[in-house]
């Protein structure tokens, strides 16, 4: 996760235009979550990005940060154009920093998306789900960034809150960490289980088949939607366009489908905000269940915010009725 120098030069960049306010920019930074060491991001990257340039005629300048948190603030303020985010951090993007979703990733193995996955060493003495929640206070958690989806926001409500279990706190330990820290640490025994992308584990299967080999699934939830892409709302439109053509014609030949194949994208179709109503959902429903346990709540305020997200349930409800 850590970015020092040769990152941060990597992610300074400015947006340059030709003549005028109004032309178009000639030049975008990509935004890259942190779902493994920035080498690693850029090795799989940078031959998308460089297509892109050649297809867009613009610069495209790869933009990392040490958390999922800096690429939702390089949007807000505009140091990143487009970003490849998580269905959570693309939410935050949405609704802080002006992001707009566009495009959705297609999964290598066909599936309409991917999963979280609860993990252990292949040694481990836990089977299950339940093996793992009966020993927790004597067992080290790897957790996920506090804004992915799959490290923390799902296996959050359905491994743990269904099980009124509070992974903060009633471990032994908890960790966070990327995808690729808590794999890897999974694999040398320096945590006992953590919760992961399945992606992530396809790509450890790629670049390191020994370390995937360590591990075994003791959980995995509901299928996530594919991961978004997204732009600021208000990029040039003619820049979008072309952004658009790249991405939803790029994967046609051999030589592309090996650079996806690389990611685990099989390639890009049309998305909206709407992608992202299943995560407001969830994250609601654990809102929902803070204020039903807090114990410092008067009745009658407690009462009223059930009642008023109980409202927004109902209509997040509605919404997804009418786009199923």
């Amino acid at each position: 996760m850590q970015r020092r120098t040769a990152v941060s030069i990597l992610a300074t960049t400015a947006l340059c235009w030709f003549g005028g306010a109004q032309a178009q920019p000639r030049e975008i930074s990509f935004g890259i979550i942190a779902t493994e060491s920035s080498a690693n991001l850029k090795s799989a990257w940078q031959p998308l990005l460089e297509d892109m340039a050649r297809h867009t005629g613009l610069k495209i300048n790869a933009f990392f940060a040490p958390d999922y948190a800096g690429v939702i603030e390089g949007m807000r303020f505009n140091k990143v154009q487009v970003a490849w985010m998580g269905n959570k951090s693309g939410m935050e993007a949405v609704d802080r920093a002006g992001g707009e979703v566009f495009a959705k990733v297609t999964q290598a193995d066909g599936a309409q998306g991917y999963w979280s996955l609860m993990i252990v060493h292949r040694d481990s003495p836990h089977k299950t789900l339940q093996d793992v929640l009966a020993a927790r206070s004597r067992l080290t958690l790897g957790f996920g960034d506090p804004n992915s989806t799959s490290g923390t926001l799902v296996p959050g409500y359905y491994a743990f809150a269904q099980h009124k279990v509070d992974p903060v706190k009633d471990f032994k330990r908890t960790v966070r960490a990327n995808h690729e820290t808590n794999i890897l640490a999974v694999a040398s025994k320096q945590v006992d289980v953590a919760t992961v992308s399945s992606d992530g584990i396809d790509r450890m299967k790629l670049k390191q088949a020994d370390n995937a080999a360590e591990l075994r699934e003791v959980w995995r939830s509901p299928l996530i939607s594919s991961d978004p892409l997204l732009w600021r709302k208000d990029l040039d439109a003619e820049v979008k366009k072309k952004l658009a053509d790249f991405f939803f014609g790029y994967g046609r030949d051999s030589r592309e489908k090996a650079i996806l194949h690389t990611l685990t994208f099989a390639g890009f179709v049309p998305s909206d905000n709407q992608q992202l109503l299943p995560i407001r959902q969830l994250e609601l429903v654990r809102e929902r269940a803070k204020v039903e346990a807090d114990p410092h709540l008067a009745a009658e305020d407690k009462q009223k915010k059930l009642q008023a997200l109980d409202q927004r349930l109902d209509e997040l409800g509605r919404q997804l009725a009418s786009v199923k």
